[in-house]
């Protein structure tokens, strides 16, 4: 059984095709955001308090009036319905059972109505707001009507990333089939027959479930002639009229500077997630740990402030708390437990990562998430 995040994603990365697996572990270009974002976590130290008695220990938080178990949400992430039948689904599951939140994905391959409909729990939904805007908020009012009340809008993406593995192993939609690409997946006759083949013989070729019916395209292109498009040209404007349009919470993803940070409040967001998408899209862009702080001081108490990119273990999840984070978003790590046995591997990712904050926080002196504070960091 895998002790680590190390350990998962050797796992995970055994058992998917190469193009599935890259897709979730590697960056953009030369991948230097991806390098900097885990050198930015090292380099960052712990000083322990010491004699503190510091048990029982809890680390329950409270976001948006609601209570989660830990400071950890499951990151939006395209795609989680490839590393596991129905994927999202079993993921929603697992963070039902762990007490924590789940974000649900606009790119995902099962929709929010199904989401919502079998897992249930806290379930937040992530907007790429698309050009017909008409669209979008049709979208919104389906999350809405299942009982989503947070909307994470993912702001860091007006285009999309140069990211050349994905030329090379084939893994683009539409998909594009090759020689090393179709033996690469005949290699893991597990996968091919539980996720992909289980998806062709009950509903056929995986889709972009959230989209329009009418653009719906399966991954090989073969159901749609008509593209969505995403809103190139975003800007403030667009976040004052989601403010005005979405009735609960709202976030925004993808947030690197203190003067961002103070328009989001200008705009009505409730809150923002400090963040250069996992180091996946501008490669030259700072670690969100190497700015937490100054978002943090920026805004003041008008932000709900969460974080993400680059989390491996507990030690990471405390180092964000201590700047000033009320929770951290968790992406590949998730992944990587759901491709290795769907809810419960998922929900393993979630013990690993409960415990190694808890023995963090035991052996540094804190007995709460707010015990964990910024004069325990040592640079």
């Amino acid at each position: 059984m895998p002790q680590n995040f190390r350990e998962m994603r050797a796992a995970a990365k055994a058992r998917l095709p190469r193009g599935v697996f890259e897709y979730i572990d590697r960056g953009s270009e030369d991948e230097k955001a991806l390098d900097h974002n885990r050198t930015s976590f090292e380099a960052l130290k712990i000083a322990p308090r010491m004699m503190r008695g510091a048990a029982p220990r809890s680390q329950g938080v409270e976001i948006f009036g609601k209570k989660f178990s830990s400071p950890v949400i499951v990151a939006p992430t395209a795609f989680a319905g490839l590393v596991w039948y129905k994927g999202e689904i079993e993921l929603a599951r697992a963070a039902k059972d762990a007490g924590i939140g789940f974000c649900a994905a606009t790119e995902a391959i099962t929709s929010i109505d199904e989401i919502c409909g079998e897992a249930g729990g806290n379930i937040w939904f992530q907007l790429y707001l698309w050009q017909d805007r008409s669209l979008s908020q049709a979208l919104l009012e389906r999350a809405w009507n299942n009982g989503v009340r947070t909307l994470v809008v993912t702001v860091d993406t007006p285009v999309f990333a140069k990211r050349e593995f994905n030329v090379r192993n084939g893994f683009i939609v539409p998909f594009r089939f090759s020689y090393p690409s179709v033996r690469d997946a005949a290699m893991r006759p597990g996968w091919l027959l539980n996720v992909f083949g289980r998806y062709v013989s009950k509903e056929g070729l995986p889709t972009f479930a959230n989209y329009p019916r009418e653009y719906r395209q399966d991954i090989l292109n073969r159901t749609s002639k008509k593209k969505i498009l995403h809103e190139q040209d975003l800007n403030w404007n667009h976040i004052r009229d989601l403010r005005a349009f979405w009735k609960g919470n709202l976030v925004l993803k993808g947030i690197l500077r203190p003067d961002d940070a103070i328009l989001a409040a200008e705009h009505g967001a409730d809150g923002i997630v400090v963040s250069n998408h996992g180091g996946r899209n501008l490669d030259s862009a700072v670690a969100p740990l190497d700015v937490l702080g100054r978002n943090v001081d920026a805004s003041g108490d008008r932000l709900v402030i969460l974080s993400d990119s680059g989390i491996q273990r507990g030690s990471d999840l405390f180092k964000s708390l201590a700047l000033g984070a009320k929770a951290v978003m968790v992406g590949r790590a998730f992944l990587y437990g759901t491709a290795m046995n769907g809810r419960q591997g998922a929900l393993r990712t979630f013990r690993i990562l409960e415990d190694e904050l808890d023995r963090t926080m035991g052996l540094s002196g804190c007995r709460t998430i707010p015990d964990v504070t910024a004069d325990l960091l040592y640079r």
